[in-house]
């Protein structure tokens, strides 16, 4: 199996690290919360075979983008936290100088 991790560095690179993993959910067939779709709105879709590529799957069943956001200053990771509370988990953000 393949996977992939994302580094997400200053300003520039947290907003289109975050716009990414934005539509990485909706290719993947994941909503914006990391929680998987109801069995009815499932996408019958080729590109969900490459879920654990991108994500890593929790016990309960959510899906965790496997990325890094690192800035100096936290601002704009706290921005992407707040935006994304459920998708993103709390070890993927590092700020401070």
């Amino acid at each position: 199996m393949k996977e992939i991790v994302s580094l997400h560095v200053g300003q520039g690179g947290i907003y289109l690290g975050e716009a990414c993993w934005e539509l990485l959910c909706l290719d993947q067939g994941i909503n914006i919360d990391g929680s998987k779709p109801s069995e009815n709105l499932q996408l019958n879709n080729s590109n969900t075979n490459f879920r654990n590529t991108f994500f890593s799957e929790s016990l309960e069943g959510n899906f965790n983008p496997r990325a890094l956001f690192i800035d100096s200053e936290p601002t704009v990771i706290d921005e992407v936290r707040s935006n994304h509370p459920n998708l993103f988990r709390c070890d993927c953000f590092i700020s401070g100088k």
